[in-house]
């Protein structure tokens, strides 16, 4: 018979038969331990690489409204009556913008904040013998809706940045 994985056939013999034993880790070691904690803080910090693309993103789009308000603030006194109040009214939507896009970045900096908090709680609850999962557990859920708030608020900035199109 021919043994593609001898291997197995070590671990499958009854021990004194000449199989090889291997010393096994200790599974509760403390360095073990912190391992599994840093594998576990360590898994969050991709969600806040996320958070700070979009964080990234939303102070671009800020950065572009204050842009279109200077802008417009710059060509208001120039114009005529009529051109000034369609200046006026782009000016009001443009203000609604910077709302939307500045309690997104408020939700997303929010959001970011408690990712951290449970990133230091995880690997704080390894070192403490205290139970530290409900707290976990509510900073991770509270992280997860303040990030559904800051992504709805984008989506309804986006949809007033269309209305911008009424204008011309």
């Amino acid at each position: 018979m021919t043994v593609l994985w001898p291997s197995l056939e070590l671990l499958a013999s009854p021990v004194g038969a000449g199989a090889l034993q291997l010393p096994l880790p200790a599974l509760h070691s403390p360095v073990e331990g912190l391992a599994r904690a840093i594998q576990l803080a360590v898994t969050p910090v991709f969600l806040l690489g996320a958070i700070s693309g979009l964080l990234g993103v939303l102070t671009s789009r800020m950065a572009r409204i204050v842009d279109r308000v200077v802008e417009i603030k710059r060509l208001a006194p120039d114009q005529e009556r009529l051109e000034r109040r369609r200046l006026t009214q782009q000016l009001m939507l443009q203000r609604r913008r910077m709302d939307q896009s500045s309690r997104a970045i408020g939700l997303a900096t929010l959001s970011f904040l408690l990712v951290a908090t449970v990133v230091a709680a995880l690997f704080l609850g390894t070192l403490i013998p205290f139970n530290l999962t409900p707290v976990v557990a509510t900073l991770f859920v509270l992280a997860m809706v303040a990030l559904m708030g800051a992504v709805t608020l984008l989506l309804l900035e986006v949809k007033l940045g269309r209305r911008v199109l009424e204008f011309y």
